[in-house]
Formats: C-alpha cells, structure tokens, sequence
C-alpha cells in the first residue's frame, strides 16, 4: 500500500489566499497558527468576511494570560 503525500501549508494566508491555494491544486490544507491565536471565532470571521483582530507577537510564548485569551470575539 502506497501513502499519499499531505502537503499543508502556513504563513500569511487569508481565507481567500488558503481556498485559492486549495482549489489551484497547490495545498491540501492550510494552517492559521497566528490568525487563530488572535481570533478564537476565525471561522465565523472567514464565513462573514469580518476583519480580523491583529495580532499581538509581544505577548507569544509568555506565562501570562494576555495575548491568548483576551481577543474581543463577533458580537452574536
């Protein structure tokens, strides 16, 4: 049996850059590390095309809360 090779890409995709790199043929699967870290709701933001919280690198990789839960969501 022969395994299929799964190319899945990162960095500085947006919704219509990852879909446009699937469809071409170029990607199976797109990684959002950073946009998600920032957006919890990330999929509700790509369905609505609503802008995205920019992130905030200062707070990455501490022992504190800020920087990975404190992101304003979509109002309901």
């Amino acid at each position: 049996m022969t395994e299929a090779a799964v190319a899945a890409w990162n960095g500085r995709y947006d919704a219509q850059l990852g879909a446009e790199a699937i469809r071409k043929g170029e990607a199976d699967a797109i990684a959002y590390g950073v946009p998600f870290i920032a957006n919890p709701d990330l999929v509700k933001r790509f369905k609505q095309d609503a802008p995205l919280n920019e992130a905030d690198p200062d707070t990455f990789y501490t022992h504190d809360r800020e920087g990975y839960v404190d992101y304003p969501t979509l109002a309901a």
